[in-house]
């Protein structure tokens, strides 16, 4: 087993070795085999943080609120873990990862751990390991795990399968309101952020986002809350950690986040069940460069056609190795 300091990396990352910590996230982010094992031998710890999850449109300012959340809840001799999700590059790959000069009094804190990671081409604003990099925080003893996601719009719902809180971050002024319908993130907040509230427009899109709650005729104690900040000043700031710790207490309480910790793990399974088997469809010799030479053979084909003819193919040649 690979050890850190005569320890292996789940001993060490429980015991607080920030080292161990580091190098547990990154065998989850390479997708290596050996994460799985380890996985096995700490889930059943995992469950004591809060997962939040901090989503919405691109220059909404959610580094600034992370940062700002996560002064106040140091403030409080909170631990916090910080997962910041990039977007990669479709041409060169490489990712800006710039979270440690984003949120720069927060970098030499022992108490914040902070983990930038590339989305990898991976849709949702949520990276592959997103959740496995969480579950190694959690293991790690952060009392509350924060996840900003890509500002990429209409696929930030996968927050919601991450976290236990969802925080949308909208602006006034950036066409916001529309976007969060579009992305389907009115179905997964738990409380609406208005930040920059210092800009024209806020009681616009405050109004906006009520008359839209109104229409889907919410239960009133089932509505998110409609919060406002200036994160930059930090105005506001107290009042969205007390909706937080609100909310995440009362949940816990009548049992709708064990319900939804329940939820979130059986799209998690299905992921990677997903994930699995599209691997090893396309990694399976021939299969991609028989799909290459069918669309390029100047026939008509049908997609739905070929997409049986490859997995009938796929699945003859797996009960051929089985026997």
């Amino acid at each position: 087993m690979t050890t850190v300091a005569g320890a292996d990396l789940v001993a060490g990352t429980r015991a607080g070795e920030e080292l161990a910590c580091a190098r547990l996230m990154s065998l989850a982010e390479r997708g290596d085999p050996a994460y799985a094992k380890y996985h096995e031998q700490f889930f059943s710890d995992l469950g004591t943080a809060r997962r939040v999850g901090i989503t919405g449109p691109p220059g909404a300012g959610k580094s600034t609120l992370v940062e700002a959340l996560t002064l106040h809840w140091r403030s409080q001799d909170h631990t916090l873990g910080i997962v910041a999700v990039d977007p990669t590059s479709p041409f060169s790959g490489g990712a800006l990862l710039g979270d440690r000069v984003r949120m720069s009094r927060l970098a030499l804190d022992k108490g914040v751990f902070i983990r930038s990671m590339a989305t990898r081409g991976v849709f949702g604003g949520l990276a592959r390991a997103t959740d496995d990099v969480v579950d190694v925080l959690d293991l790690f003893g952060r009392d509350t795990i924060l996840v900003e996601t890509v500002g990429v719009g209409q696929s930030e719902v996968d927050i919601a399968r991450s976290a236990d809180l969802t925080v949308v971050v909208l602006h006034p002024g950036g066409g916001d309101t529309i976007q969060a319908m579009k992305a389907g993130l009115m179905e997964v907040a738990d409380v609406y952020l208005v930040n920059k509230a210092d800009m024209p427009g806020l009681d616009r899109l405050v109004q906006q986002l009520t008359d839209i709650l109104d229409i889907r005729e919410m239960p009133l104690e089932l509505r998110p809350p409609i919060l406002t900040s200036t994160a930059t000043s930090g105005e506001g700031i107290v009042e969205l950690a007390a909706t937080l710790d609100r909310l995440h207490a009362e949940r816990a309480a009548n049992g709708v986040l064990k319900q939804r910790r329940q939820e979130n793990l059986e799209r998690r399974v299905r992921r990677l069940v997903d994930g699995t088997l599209r691997h090893d469809i396309w990694t399976t010799v021939g299969l991609a460069d028989s799909l290459s030479r069918s669309v390029r053979d100047d026939e008509l084909h049908s997609a739905h056609a070929l997409a049986a003819k490859i997995l009938e193919t796929y699945r003859q040649r797996r009960h051929t190795e089985s026997e």
